[in-house]
């Protein structure tokens, strides 16, 4: 998807319905002259839902509609006749949508399942009508309840990415080329920091024409834990991918010590990243001879023990099949 199509934050305006109010008829016909309270309730405003959808993969359909009502309930009416429901209104979302207060910030839920509907904004009560408040010492009251006001406020929207597998690594790493020759993706590629400024997505073919997908995360620096960089607004999307590739190119001065680096920003940021399974890839493997190969491995070895990794080339499509393999291996076993 393009770049500029992808949108993980919005703040929208919500207003649900108000409940109609209640009426204080009475019921008057030819042969029954006074006859008793017969004023119906209110119908109920319309309540504005947050709905999960598969088919969404931004919130770019929100950008430009910030301010979302619902419809008013009906007032009551004669005959005990109670006003029509408000319409309730919608608002599809992509999966791993999550919904903050804006002034308080709290988050209040997240949707992560297809089809998932959760309130964001209740409607207004309708009020009861005249009938309700008939007894026997007061046969004729003519007041009735007014309908309740719907709510309305602020609220803030942020996508975390539901991928199978989140791309993680310094600015030219190699993630936006890995994923353009894995999947059908076509995200921004060059050789200058930041190329990726925000996460694109691609669906990566496996064997027997199974596939997961493929987050490509903008690239973290040493400090994005502290908003450094891009900041860690990119990194709540790497909480939603079952399992992180790190990815170091073979030319780095010291591969054990720039992961180190990758994995301490992200326990700075939320330790619980730290349990999802992971391999490490070593990207631009073509760059290497096999003697220097051997060296890389021997240091890997020595420094990341109990580290599974991989020697790749996404240009010159290397070990891309063994690390899909090692990849889906691991996802079958969450």
């Amino acid at each position: 998807m393009a770049s500029d199509n992808f949108v993980d934050y919005v703040k929208i305006h919500v207003k649900s319905g108000n409940g109609g109010g209640g009426s204080t008829h009475f019921r008057r016909e030819k042969f029954v002259p006074r006859g008793g309270p017969d004023g119906g309730d209110g119908g109920k405003g319309g309540t504005i839902y947050l709905r999960g959808n598969s088919n969404y993969w931004t919130l770019l359909h929100l950008k430009f509609k910030r301010h979302i009502k619902a419809e008013h309930g009906v007032h009551g009416s004669s005959n005990l006749k109670t006003g029509a429901q408000g319409h309730d209104s919608y608002i599809d979302v992509p999966l791993g949508t999550i919904v903050r207060d804006e002034e308080t910030e709290e988050i209040l839920f997240e949707i992560t399942e297809d089809g998932e509907e959760k309130i964001l904004q209740k409607g207004g009560r309708g009020g009861m009508g005249n009938s309700h408040f008939k007894s026997s010492t007061h046969q004729a009251p003519r007041h009735a309840q007014p309908g309740e006001l719907g709510l309305e406020g602020w609220k803030v929207l942020e996508l975390k990415i539901l991928a199978d597998v989140g791309l993680v690594g310094f600015p030219n790493a190699g993630k936006s080329t890995l994923l353009s020759v894995v999947s059908a993706a076509k995200p921004e590629i060059g050789d200058y920091p930041f190329t990726t400024i925000r996460p694109n997505l691609g669906i990566v073919s496996y064997r027997d024409h199974r596939s997961f997908v493929m987050a490509d995360i903008p690239g973290i620096i040493e400090g994005a834990s502290e908003g450094k960089g891009l900041g860690y607004r990119f990194l709540r999307h790497i909480e939603r991918n079952s399992l992180l590739l790190f990815m170091v190119p073979a030319d780095t001065d010291d591969i054990a010590k720039e992961y180190k680096i990758l994995k301490s920003e992200l326990k700075a940021y939320n330790p619980e990243l730290l349990h999802k399974d992971s391999i490490l890839a070593i990207t631009k493997s073509d760059l290497l001879d096999q003697e220097l190969e051997d060296e890389l491995r021997l240091e890997i070895d020595a420094n990341l023990k109990g580290v599974k990794y991989s020697f790749i080339s996404a240009v010159a499509q290397t070990g891309l099949l063994e690390l899909k393999d090692e990849i889906w291996n691991l996802l079958q076993n969450d």
